[in-house]
């Protein structure tokens, strides 16, 4: 990390500075500033053009699913302002909500933006993830014994709370949490929650495996596996099974051999299936019932977002989320799904919004990792994105996926660059 540019040195030194900003209470901060900052530079840049240093400029256009992004998340703010004048929020209340916005939902495009048009390179962002990687493994050891030997779960909350955000816990510095549930220590490392950590964790083993070197790709390989397994978060287990073999497995849909056992395979169901199928019911039982009073919530949440949204505000929501009763333990209603949110709060509007450059941006990870390795890192942070949306409110976690949506960027740049070169591989 030595022949870094500008922009590569400002990220680079911004991802591996990620426990120190924690420990201040900062890092709901740094995303969004990171985000504007140098989505700034990067439409300045754009406007510019030859006038900037060579090793400023931009890269090339613009990708088709950047723009997408960029329309979209415009539309949701557009679907947010509807929303407020459709139940007369206050203007106090519509301002809060706007800023919100810009620290949410618009870092899902300004990212990508930046990722695309500014001269950074995937190696970078693979590095510094593995450096974060190297901090957790440091502080594990007085974070596992936390709960043993008497520290407290929480440090402090820092006065940056004043900012304003979700909620305390964004700007808190924890050992671990006990859970309420079970009474049993879960950690949740630098992430607001533990069943975010986990996924945070895949994204952490992802990147750990493209690393170059091999030192580097074990550490970041055992910061994404304790995160995992440390959070106990179901999510997290399933996100590591599935995003990183899947995306190993594409380039076999080229090949006539994996077709021919497909068919050999979906033959046999004809004498398997049912117990097959048994089996699953059975998984999916012993998944739901393993945290039951959590699916339970879960649950209530979204059946009383559906039906509100449904009954109430079909296409622009309500505006913002809403507190919730006893019966879901007073979580606000919208919380915990991205898509119950999001039809709750911004109607179809929203959800559409959300859902064609996600839609559009899967497309082509899914295209370019069956022609070859370089896609494989997208398609796996994609997969772990799309499987966060079922299970936590995208926009609020933003600010610490931000190394994941800008590899997306530098993806979309690759493939505008040269779509063949997976392929000439």
């Amino acid at each position: 990390m030595t022949d870094l540019n500008p922009v590569e040195r400002l990220v680079y030194r911004t991802l591996v500075w990620t426990w120190p900003f924690y420990a201040i209470g900062a890092l709901y901060v740094v995303g969004p500033v990171l985000a504007w900052t140098l989505g700034g530079l990067a439409v300045l840049i754009l406007y510019l053009g030859n006038a900037v240093r060579a090793d400023m400029r931009a890269v090339g256009p613009v990708p088709v699913v950047v723009w997408l992004w960029i329309i979209g998340m415009a539309i949701m703010l557009v679907a947010l302002w509807a929303g407020h004048l459709n139940w007369s929020l206050s203007l106090k209340q519509t301002i809060k909500s706007t800023i919100g916005w810009a620290k949410g939902w618009a870092l899902l495009a300004l990212f990508p933006l930046i990722g695309a048009v500014l001269p950074i390179r995937r190696s970078v962002l693979v590095r510094g993830q593995c450096v974060v990687g190297l901090g957790t493994l440091i502080l594990a050891p007085l974070m596992l014994a936390a709960p043993h030997i008497g520290l407290p779960e929480r440090i402090f909350t820092s006065p940056l709370k004043a900012i304003g955000g979700p909620g305390p816990e964004y700007f808190s510095v924890y050992l671990f949490r006990w859970d309420p549930g079970t009474w049993t220590p879960r950690w949740q490392f630098y992430a607001p929650w533990s069943p975010f950590a986990a996924l945070l964790g895949v994204v952490q083993v992802l990147f750990a495996l493209e690393e170059s070197d091999r030192r580097w790709r074990r550490i970041g390989l055992a910061a994404g596996l304790l995160m995992i397994f440390a959070s106990k978060s179901r999510m997290g287990l399933v996100g590591l099974a599935a995003c990183t073999v899947a995306p190993r497995m594409m380039p076999l849909i080229l090949q006539s051999w994996a077709w021919r056992v497909l068919s050999g395979l979906t033959a046999s169901l004809a004498i398997s299936g049912a117990a097959l199928a048994a089996a699953a019911k059975d998984a999916v039982s012993a998944f739901k019932n393993a945290r039951a009073d959590s699916t339970r919530v879960r649950e209530t949440l979204q059946r009383i977002a559906t039906e509100r949204w449904r009954e109430e505000a079909v296409w622009f929501g309500h505006g913002t989320v809403q507190p919730g009763s006893h019966a879901v333990e007073y979580m606000p209603i919208g919380s915990h799904h991205t898509w119950y949110g999001l039809l709750f709060v911004k109607g179809l509007i929203g959800f559409g919004a959300l859902l064609v450059p996600l839609v559009w941006q899967t497309l082509l990870t899914l295209r370019d990792a069956a022609c070859g390795p370089r896609g494989r890192l997208p398609m796996g942070l994609m997969m772990t994105i799309i499987l966060l949306t079922f299970g936590e409110n995208l926009e609020i976690e933003a600010y610490l996926l931000w190394p994941a949506l800008l590899l997306l960027g530098v993806h979309a740049r690759e493939v505008q660059q040269d779509p063949m070169a997976a392929m000439k591989r």
